[in-house]
């Protein structure tokens, strides 16, 4: 019997080990495959990509011929802009919010590749890993000019510098290709959250063996161990081979990260979200008894406690207390030494913390101040993030300098954190950026400014 082709996915999303919050959003079902990367801060990057996922995610719902796909895709990263300008427009304090978005759509035996940003979408072939996008980012230009190499972008201070972007305020223009699919073929979309700090060999590694479901979650576990400074989405999908006749199953599509998240969409309350097969990634239900398995007495509870027969108790009981005694004896002779131990751990725990306090203090970082619309640029000593819900910087100095007057990809740098080698090199980005926003206020704002065109 001929055969046709299909796609087994997975997908999973992690916020990361530094992000306060989780900003990207990704997308599987049984056409379509979505990974958006938000920009913005606070709430505005979560509404941007999740915004994103569901307008593209339409698509799936309503498939276009295989004749006019590239233009559904294009129209669709027309909606979306056109969504996260109206969300702007009924509140200014968003302004500066946008996303990437990156996606592949099933034809069946081809592949069409969306792209626009720094996500990205590979293929994986005879054991060769193939990146389908371009990214759309300043050290990208540098690197397709000859100024540096792909090594050196890799641990470029402006890697995440984007170019180009859905922010709802400039034109976008995605693009568009499509691509042959083979039965054996293994697709990978990412945030950069994965590709900044794994590298393609590694991934390669990973994609060569085992099941969507357990790559993708060894290819988060990965950018995890790797420090994780940025939200991680991964989805895999395989190409596979299914009889001809078999009908492609109509199994609710995954919907993951900031999309997926209820509080999301409470925020998008006149969005249409795709329906979603686990709402709750974070809490899956547990799986059912297995059937055919050994019964167990039935216990009585009360108050949470399990009650045991008498008999039983007296032996448990007997039992307890030989234990007691010879524990008293052993207790005795060990107290002294636990004691010790406590103080030798304690000065060593109070060494660790002194130098750790040290290092952080000696850390600096240019970011936000407030909302992403209505926020400044400030300093900050110390690093992102919290240890055991303690913050670990503080605002120095604020600049004053709006976020919303710079280029685009100026305010997607400053909204995740610019690093700093010292206090004057954090002033020295800063008098950067008021040069970049000042050149925004020309008569004729150069490419990438608000209200620029693209």
């Amino acid at each position: 019997m001929a055969a046709s082709l299909g796609l087994r996915y997975a997908a999973k999303s992690d916020v990361g080990l530094v992000r306060q919050g989780n900003e990207d959003s990704g997308y599987v079902g049984p056409r379509l495959l979505l990974v958006a990367d938000g920009m913005g801060g606070h709430a505005a990057g979560e509404l941007a990509s999740s915004l994103a996922i569901a307008t593209v995610a339409d698509l799936d719902v309503h498939p276009p011929t295989n004749a006019d796909v590239l233009t559904s895709l294009a129209e669709a990263i027309d909606n979306v802009g056109d969504a996260i300008g109206e969300l702007i427009a009924d509140d200014p304090d968003l302004t500066g919010m946008g996303t990437t978005i990156t996606g592949l759509y099933w034809l069946g035996g081809r592949i069409a590749v969306v792209h626009v940003g720094d996500s990205r979408a590979y293929l994986f072939r005879d054991n060769e890993l193939i990146q389908l996008t371009h990214d759309h980012t300043y050290v990208q230009t540098l690197v397709d000019s000859g100024r540096i190499t792909e090594e050196e972008a890799s641990v470029h201070p402006r890697r995440s510098l984007l170019m180009r972007a859905l922010d709802g305020m400039n034109p976008v223009e995605a693009d568009l290709s499509v691509r042959e699919a083979r039965s054996g073929d293994r697709f990978l979309l990412c945030s950069d959250g994965l590709s900044g700090v794994v590298r393609d060999t590694e991934i390669a590694d990973l994609l060569s063996t085992g099941e969507p479901t357990g790559v993708v979650t060894r290819l988060v576990d990965l950018a995890l161990e790797r420090g994780a400074p940025d939200n991680v989405t991964v989805v895999v999908a395989d190409v596979v081979e299914r009889p001809a006749d078999e009908e492609l199953p109509l199994t609710p599509p995954v919907v993951v990260g900031a999309a997926g998240e209820p509080r999301v969409r409470l925020q998008l309350p006149n969005t249409r979200f795709p329906d979603d097969a686990q709402p709750d990634p974070d809490r899956p239900d547990a799986p059912a008894p297995i059937d055919g398995g050994p019964e167990t007495a039935p216990q009585i509870l009360i108050d949470s406690e399990l009650i045991v027969p008498a008999a039983e108790q007296a032996r448990y009981d007997a039992e307890a207390a030989d234990i007691a005694r010879a524990d008293k004896k052993s207790k005795r002779r060990k107290v002294i030494g636990v004691v010790g131990g406590i103080l030798v751990v304690a000065a060593i725990t109070a060494g660790t913390l002194f130098g750790i306090q040290s290092w952080v203090t000696s850390q600096w970082y240019v970011s936000i101040n407030g909302s992403a619309g209505t926020g400044t640029v400030a300093i900050y000593n110390g690093v992102q993030g919290s240890l055991a819900g303690i913050k670990l910087s503080g605002i120095d100095t604020d600049s004053g300098l709006m976020v919303g007057s710079l280029p685009l990809f100026d305010q997607e740098l400053v909204s995740k954190g610019i690093p700093a080698a010292s206090y004057e090199d954090a002033q020295r980005i800063v008098a950067e950026l008021q040069s970049r926003a000042a050149e925004c206020q020309a008569l004729i704002p150069p490419q990438g400014c608000p209200g620029s065109l693209q």
